[in-house]
């Protein structure tokens, strides 16, 4: 057998291979020169097998890449999406291992920032910083290392959030007042001693 014709696809990046007059493979122009396939050049089909199970890894890779590229992701996130797509297990362990190496993934780094912007941008509570954090599959030790929160700024921000909140509840009685806005920090996040404090302050208010 032998590669008689490369041919470059509409994407320039991916070239198709004809092996005896016949197309036998598209693969991505990295793996073309990876393998050095060329004009002329004797192959079987145990290697062209090869070439295409690099040609399923590249693939694995860049998808990963590609999704990085858009924001930090936790490595459960990053898996969660290969699956959806369809490639194999090894290949996405291999890939998720090939962006770890590189820091791309990184759970410590990305929790970090996640912990900053939900207290900052979205003024969340830790409860539900944690509870978010677990599901996108950081361990405990990683969220026990970066959620460290001053008590007196989670009251400052819960007491923001509430006096906001509460004039949505104009004519309503104490009561539910209470109960409402009980109900809006605790899913906000805020845990109970805090809520309870807040809920005193703004109804002494």
């Amino acid at each position: 057998m032998k590669i008689t014709s490369i041919e470059r696809q509409k994407n320039k990046n991916r070239v198709n291979i004809y092996v005896d007059n016949l197309f036998s493979i598209g693969i991505d122009e990295e793996i073309m020169l990876k393998y050095g396939l060329h004009v002329e050049m004797e192959v079987d089909d145990e290697f062209i097998k090869e070439v295409l199970a690099a040609e399923e890894l590249n693939k694995t890779i860049n998808h990963a890449l590609n999704l990085l590229s858009y924001r930090q992701r936790s490595e459960k996130e990053i898996f969660q999406a290969l699956m959806r797509k369809g490639y194999n297990d090894s290949n996405i362990h291999k890939a998720i291992e090939y962006c770890k190496e590189l820091k791309y993934i990184d759970d410590l780094a990305f929790a970090e920032s996640y912990v900053r912007d939900k207290i900052n941008l979205s003024k969340l509570g830790s409860e539900r910083i944690k509870y978010e954090l677990s599901l996108k599959g950081v361990s405990r030790n990683i969220i026990d290392k970066v959620l460290i929160i001053d008590k007196s700024d989670q009251y400052e921000a819960a007491l923001e959030l509430a006096q906001k909140q509460v004039k949505k509840y104009e004519g309503d009685s104490s009561n539910a007042i209470y109960r409402k806005l009980g109900g809006y920090l605790q899913r906000k996040g805020y845990s109970f001693d805090i809520i309870s404090k807040v809920l005193r302050q703004v109804l002494k208010d």
